[in-house]
């Protein structure tokens, strides 16, 4: 089975960390994968990538005539692909270097239609002591309660999610509105929409491999409270909007409350009683507050999107 790894980028600023994704792809244990890159309409970034990766049989180089957004690259991306599989990885992510073999046994073992793995942060510029594991979701990391363990999922983060080339081809692909340079630029998780099509589609998700590991990078401004709130306003303002494109994709977050609400508030608060520490009563209190601006935003997209 050959796999293609989509890898969008666009800036200089970024190069060296793209050029560690690009390397973690290069070098996986497993044999058959293709490095497709697509550089979004930067001509400086699209020679520096030529230069580095150019020439190889193993990878593909295209640079958009202008900036299209990145679901429209990684759309482009699978087009340019040639594999029976089709993974994507983002420019600030580094792929364990079993990644692609633990995705390709989901294929092979399961029959799955679309897999995806765990993402594990690398604190760049430290761990904030407030955030609650919960809430890892606010910066790109698979959150404590997501999954039990490997099963089928809705969805996987974008940085961590594969499809059946057919599969993706036959759904056409992301939907390029969804956080784009058209449509509502505060909309998010285009996998989202797109694995919510693929449910009503084939009635199937996305196989979840915890095994199959991406690290991704969280920058200082990620871990900045403001940013986070910020985040989790329109994270919630999106959840809304998925809601009226895709009526069926609000299970798993309704789980989510649930769980929150049910198993890691009583947790959090008996550990706290029993053993009290400021960085425990620190991140109770956030989960209450990052639970409020979510809902917040849920509440502004329930006055748009009707």
């Amino acid at each position: 089975m050959d796999v293609s790894v989509v890898l969008c980028t666009y800036s200089l600023d970024t190069y060296d960390d793209f050029r560690e994704a690009a390397t973690s792809v290069l070098e996986q244990t497993y044999g058959e994968v293709e490095l497709v890159v697509v550089v979004d309409g930067v001509e400086a970034v699209y020679e520096r990538v030529l230069e580095d990766f150019g020439g190889r049989d193993d990878v593909v180089v295209h640079c958009n005539d202008e900036n299209r957004g990145l679901l429209a690259s990684r759309n482009r991306g699978v087009e340019l692909a040639s594999g029976d599989v089709v993974a994507f990885l983002d420019d600030d992510a580094v792929a364990d270097e079993a990644w692609l073999e633990s995705l390709v046994d989901a294929y092979d073992e399961e029959n799955a239609i679309a897999a995806g793995g765990k993402m594990t942060p690398r604190w760049v510029a430290g761990e904030p002591d407030f955030l609650p594991e919960e809430f890892y979701w606010l910066v790109g990391v698979t959150h404590r309660g997501f999954a039990d363990g490997e099963g089928e999922v809705r969805n996987t983060f974008g940085s961590n999610i594969s499809f059946r080339r057919d599969v993706f081809q036959t759904l056409g692909g992301f939907d390029t509105n969804i956080g784009g340079r058209k449509g509502d630029r505060n909309l998010q998780g285009g996998e989202t929409e797109l694995c919510a099509r693929m449910q009503r589609e084939y009635g199937r998700g996305v196989w979840y491999v915890p095994d199959a590991a991406v690290e991704h990078k969280v920058f200082e401004y990620r871990t900045d409270p403001t940013w986070l709130l910020e985040r989790a306003f329109w994270q919630g303002y999106s959840k809304r909007a998925m809601e009226t494109l895709v009526p069926d994709s609000s299970d798993e977050e309704s789980e989510f409350l649930g769980k929150l609400l049910f198993d890691s508030v009583p947790e959090r608060t008996r550990g706290l009683v029993t053993a009290p520490h400021a960085g425990r009563a620190t991140q109770l209190l956030a989960l209450f507050v990052f639970t409020a601006v979510v809902g917040f935003g849920y509440l502004y997209g329930l006055a748009r999107y009707r």
